[in-house]
């Protein structure tokens, strides 16, 4: 399933509407959707190599757009959802002091899992769900996707084919360290409450 979904979201690369879907894409991706924006970019880059710097900005915009969808998923749901399961496993107040914590170096958190393949989508709800400062979050959004997404832009307009031959020769490694990562958020959460 995770081979032909990733197959429809690269054909979409070669549709006159690549730009909308990639937009599209990351938006989701930063929130609940399991294929990343680099799925779009590696066909348009390469089909396309002098727009890299546009490919890289529409994926910085709409992945932090997305972060913001993912940060009010986490800010308007915990209290009907999360905040009950804590409180029947009396974990409240554990998870204050965990907020508290996350709170004072989210943005550090926030930067890593936007550079990395931690799942984005993880930190972005558990900001909202901390009510991590709306502004630190917007800022290292930002810089962290930008970082990213211009880098793989850059690279695949630099070194072209080759680098998406390595991701897609390699797409069931990178799933699985993806969800090891998910996963372990969650394991790590868990465990300092």
């Amino acid at each position: 399933m995770l081979r032909r979904l990733y197959d429809w979201v690269m054909s979409l690369a070669a549709t006159r509407h690549a730009e909308t879907a990639l937009g599209a894409v990351a938006f989701v991706e930063s929130s609940v959707f399991p294929i990343p924006p680099d799925a779009l970019i590696i066909p348009m880059v390469i089909a396309e190599r002098r727009k890299w710097i546009r490919i890289a900005l529409i994926s910085t915009i709409g992945s932090v757009l997305g972060a913001f969808l993912g940060y009010a998923i986490g800010a308007l749901f915990f209290d009907a959802v999360g905040q009950p399961i804590l409180s029947f496993y009396g974990k409240a107040e554990a998870f204050q002091k965990l907020a508290a914590r996350y709170n004072a170096w989210g943005g550090w958190a926030v930067l890593v899992a936007a550079l990395t393949p931690f799942p984005y989508k993880v930190i972005t709800i558990f900001s909202g769900v901390t009510g991590l400062n709306l502004l630190v979050f917007t800022l290292v959004s930002i810089v962290g996707r930008g970082a990213r997404f211009f880098l793989v832009a850059f690279l695949l307009n630099r070194y072209g084919p080759p680098i998406r031959g390595f991701i897609e020769k390699n797409l069931g490694l990178l799933f699985t360290l993806f969800m090891i990562l998910l996963i372990g958020g969650f394991v790590v959460i868990r465990y300092l409450m």
